[in-house]
């Protein structure tokens, strides 16, 4: 059946905060409909076969592949992409640590890394090495060779906890 004969479905969820409903090919990539049907640029295709992590976003809170997931499976879900950090114009402190500290070079991986920053960040306020080694494992980076990006993680770590807040 060609994708033109294949019925379209409408699918609901709430991103950054924001209910939607958008009518899709159940099988079409998150990604996708993230970038062309709602405008929403900042997860980027990287290698396609969710080994880079460029295209991360946070699905229902956990992080996630937007390239493998079929639009379908967020049926109610809750999304945040790398638009939704801040509710305002203004930065968030993991974008701005990557900002300050060199962490995001050309970009490509710059939006996953953050969102995977975010994510460790919440489950591990003051991670160590490893932690962060682990929480960032699913995101390539070919610019930085990543110590920029390991120290833009600690350094909103140690703001974070001197602000005694967290990454929220």
């Amino acid at each position: 059946m060609s994708e033109t004969a294949a019925s379209r479905c409408e699918v609901s969820f709430t991103v950054n905060g924001a209910a939607r409903t958008v009518s899709v090919y159940p099988m079409e990539r998150l990604l996708d409909v993230l970038r062309n049907s709602l405008g929403l640029t900042g997860a980027k295709e990287g290698c396609g076969e969710g080994e880079c992590g460029s295209c991360s976003v946070l699905l229902n809170g956990e992080l996630v592949n937007s390239c493998l997931v079929p639009v379908l499976q967020a049926q109610g879900a809750e999304l945040c992409t790398i638009e939704g950090l801040t509710p305002d114009a203004g930065l968030h402190p993991v974008q701005q640590a990557f900002l300050t500290c060199g962490g995001a070079q050309c970009g490509i991986c710059t939006p996953g890394m953050i969102m995977a920053t975010v994510q460790l960040l919440r489950r591990h306020p003051t991670p160590t090495l490893e932690q962060v080694r682990e929480g960032l494992g699913g995101n390539l980076c070919r610019c930085t060779g990543y110590t920029r990006i390991f120290h833009s993680v600690f350094e909103v770590a140690k703001t974070e906890a001197e602000k005694g807040g967290t990454v929220a």
